[in-house]
């Protein structure tokens, strides 16, 4: 089991000095990764959770980070890919590939929210349907020498795209989504699956065995999948699950947490990234920018990764 560290990009921590301090620190205590999210706007008078009113870039946020640290991986879990052309989001994550000495992890959704779509100039529409030739372009890119590409929703006039990204033949990718679809999807094109923040991590095992059963039935192997868990946590009081489902897992006190961790990787899953975003302590804009950062110094170090 791998365990990472989700980076300051939301809300009150979200500072220049904490993004370089966090992920310089995180890499220091022996985390594997940092990993940031995407949310482009918040439609007015919507009731989203506050972490996602003021959220940095996240490839911008990686390419920071990656001047503030030497190995710890950099993940973004997810970038919609339906807001970029797969050719610019191509260039991007080569671009972060290069500056980090080839670091990235590229996590791909789909998006869901219509006027982020509208935002963007994207459709909604037949996404799922596009992501297989998304991908592929994205790859042939990365390939080095000539890349073309003819597809039903993308075409690639014949060019070259450089620099080429460092990991050979590119950055791996993961893929988000919860439905049997996107599981499917994850096993079949991408190298890993990642979990949402509104993940029902109790039933996480039903996910990991449909990314598996996937990849296998595509002649792929199934052991090779990456299982990366967005690991939401509350340090602090147990958070009790709706209904008399008993204490929601990855919070508590930090025994907990890391028992919960443990469970999880009995479960497949490959890698947890503690995520502080999601705190309302820690991730809010309204937070105490002093008080949230402090309240994360002692997460990570509380939860640092024993060897």
């Amino acid at each position: 089991m791998r365990i990472g560290f989700g980076a300051p990009v939301s809300g009150a921590w979200a500072t220049p000095g904490n993004l370089a301090s966090f992920t310089a620190q995180a890499e220091a205590a022996g985390y594997a990764s940092v990993w940031t999210f995407q949310r482009l706007v918040v439609p007015e008078g919507s009731a989203m959770e506050p972490v996602y009113h003021s959220v940095l870039d996240p490839l911008v946020a990686l390419g920071y980070a990656a001047a503030a640290t030497s190995r710890i991986r950099l993940g973004v879990a997810v970038v919609n890919m339906p807001y970029l052309s797969p050719a610019y989001l191509a260039k991007q994550a080569a671009t972060v590939d290069v500056l980090s000495g080839g670091r990235l992890d590229l996590g791909l959704g789909l998006g869901w929210m219509p006027e982020e779509f509208a935002a963007a100039g994207a459709t909604m529409a037949g996404r799922g349907a596009r992501t297989a030739e998304y991908i592929e372009v994205m790859r042939r890119l990365w390939a080095g020498g000539v890349a073309e590409f003819s597809g039903e929703f993308y075409t690639l006039p014949a060019g070259r795209m450089a620099p080429e990204p460092v990991q050979r033949p590119g950055p791996p990718i993961l893929l988000g989504g919860t439905v049997p679809r996107a599981l499917e999807r994850a096993g079949r094109l991408a190298d890993g699956w990642v979990t949402s923040s509104r993940a029902d991590l109790s039933r996480i095992g039903e996910g990991v065995k449909a990314v598996r059963a996937a990849a296998q039935h595509a002649g792929r192997d199934p052991a090779a999948m990456r299982v990366i868990c967005r690991g939401v946590v509350r340090w602090g009081a147990p958070v009790t699950v709706p209904e008399g489902g008993g204490r929601r897992l990855l919070s508590g006190s930090f025994d907990d947490i890391r028992g919960d961790t443990q469970w999880l990787a009995e479960q497949g899953v490959t890698e947890v990234f503690y995520d502080l975003n999601w705190d309302p302590l820690v991730g809010s804009p309204n937070a105490d920018p002093a008080g949230s950062a402090a309240r994360a110094a002692e997460i990570l170090d509380g939860l640092t990764p024993r060897p």
